[in-house]
This record gives structure tokens, sequence and C-alpha cells, in this order.
């Protein structure tokens, strides 16, 4: 099999360890790698990872790429990133070049969550879905910051494993997450121009969308869709639109659907029937009852108040 082929999966961090060549992990459920140590899978050409566990990553790696669904980024600054268990990571390196990537991983199985309040709250960050080009980029001092809560975590683990370790360890893995949100929302303010240029794109294809007679035939164009066609994650989509806006994507969906009855309902002479039906809406009642929520009104109230 050549290497632009080739995949691993691994289902527990044990077993990532022994494929690394690295020294058998101190708890089987959390791991702090230096990617330094990490003998490479490959040297050259394409190949992915699945881990069925956590893993946030700090990576430098000036001669490859890393690759995550359809994008692909050089990280040759200090980045974040982030996968959930099941999802596919890939890496593709350059032909003939000496590489060396440094940086740290923290590697950690969902069983070390149990009965923890993370276990939950996890699923609310909504960068384990983002994509690799989506990663999020760290000043100096952020980065010093992370790297310092990633030892405080491979110290706890590795010389204090009694009852308080599992606590100790989820804290400040909670810690981490609570910050890189924090860096989260300061990047989609710092790097403005990209996420406006997103918000534009996104416009343009919501009216585009609009005004091509879809919505009496699909309905309202999906979250997924939106995010597809712009090349990002639905996750990444929604972060930023709250971020610059207050909205989800799909809040800002239902605002653009609103705007469009009034404009309807204010310049034809269609019926509220009609009017409902070319905006995707099966049934009149589902359409009176999202209009009555966002203003206040029935569509006819809407209508003879406007007149």
């Amino acid at each position: 099999m050549s290497s632009s082929k080739l995949s691993y999966r691994f289902k527990t961090i044990t077993e990532y360890h022994r494929m690394a060549q690295l020294p058998a992990p101190a708890h089987p459920l959390v791991s702090v790698v230096n990617v330094e140590d990490v003998t490479p899978l490959a040297t050259e050409g394409s190949f992915s990872i699945i881990f069925d566990f956590y893993c946030i990553s700090m990576k430098r790696m000036p001669e490859g790429r890393f690759k995550y669904g359809q994008q692909t980024s050089d990280f040759d600054e200090g980045v974040l990133f982030f996968t959930a268990p099941g999802q596919v990571f890939g890496i593709e390196l350059d032909k003939g070049v000496k590489h060396h990537p440094h940086g740290w991983m923290i590697l950690f199985h969902p069983d070390l969550l149990w009965n923890t309040p993370l276990a939950k709250t996890i699923k609310r960050y909504e960068f384990f879905d983002y994509s690799v080009y989506e990663a999020l980029y760290l000043s100096d001092k952020e980065e010093a910051m992370l790297t310092g809560i990633a030892r405080q975590v491979e110290q706890e683990y590795q010389f204090n494993i009694d009852r308080f370790t599992q606590n100790v360890v989820v804290a400040q893995l909670e810690l981490l997450l609570s910050y890189a949100e924090r860096f989260y929302q300061r990047q989609f303010v710092t790097r403005k121009a990209a996420s406006h240029e997103i918000l534009s794109r996104m416009e343009d294809l919501i009216a585009t969308y609009f005004n091509s007679g879809a919505l009496a035939k699909q309905g309202l164009p999906s979250v997924t869709w939106l995010a597809e066609t712009l090349h990002i994650s639905p996750g990444y989509l929604s972060g930023l639109l709250k971020s610059l806006t207050g909205q989800s994507t799909q809040q800002h969906l239902h605002d653009k659907l609103i705007e469009l009855a009034k404009e309807k309902l204010t310049t034809t002479h269609l019926s509220v029937s009609e009017i409902a039906y070319e905006l995707g809406f099966e049934h009149l009642q589902s359409f009176s009852k999202l209009f009555k929520t966002k203003t206040n009104f029935s569509p006819l109230a809407f209508r003879q108040h406007f007149n």
C-alpha cells in the first residue's frame, strides 16, 4: 500500500502510543504528548488518522499541511485545533523534505469525563466540529498560557494518580476549553475582514436562494447546506454569526424570511396562504406562528396595520 493511501484508526490512547513508539501512557485515559517525540507514521505523501478519543493539539509544522474534511492549511505558526472521537484528520507531507513538527497534544478518552459536569457540557464547545481551516491562531502569550495548562495536566497524572486525579485533570481541561472559547471570540474580531467576507458571501447566497423560487420547492435552506456552500463548518459559521450579530445561523435565516414576508404582505395582493406557500411553509399555521413570534403581529394584522 502506498503512503498516499495510508489510514490509521486508534481506539485507545495506549494503541496510539505504541504505534508512535512512545512509552506506555502513565494514565490509560489521558496523555500529553510532545510532538517532537512522536515517530512519524509516514515520511511523505498523505495519510489520515482517526482517534476514538478527544484530541487538543498545538502544533507547528512548516514543511507539511494538516487536512480536515476538504480544507487544507499550512501550520507554520502557533495554532490550536480540536477533534472529537471519530473525526478524520489528515496530514500531507512534502516529498523529499525533512519534517520538524513541534508542539503538544492532549489526548483524553470520553471515559475520563464519566460522572463529571464536562461529560455533558463538552458538546457545547462547537470548535470540536470546526474544520482544520478554522483552527485557533494563538498569540505568543496565549500559546504560553495554554501550554502551561497542558503541563499541569501532564504533571497531575504522572505524579499524583489517586482519587482526586480525575477531577483535577478535568478541571484543567475545562479551564483550557474556556480559554479557547475566549480566544475564538477574539479571533472572530481580530480577523474581522475575513469574518465579514464570509458574512457577505452568505448574504449573497441567501438572497440568490430566496430570489430563485427555491423556497416554495425546497423550503428554508439548511444551516449545513449554507456552511458547505461557503466551505466552512456549520459550527464555525454559527460561532462567527453569534460573535458578530448575536444570532445563530437559524435565527438569521428566520429573520431574512420574515423580512421577505413583510415585503410580500405590504407590496403584493397575494393572500396570506399564498405568501406562506411561496416562503416554503406547508401549513399556514406554522407561518403565522413564526411571524407573530418575530413581529408580535399576525400576518393579516401586520398587513392591515401597515396599510
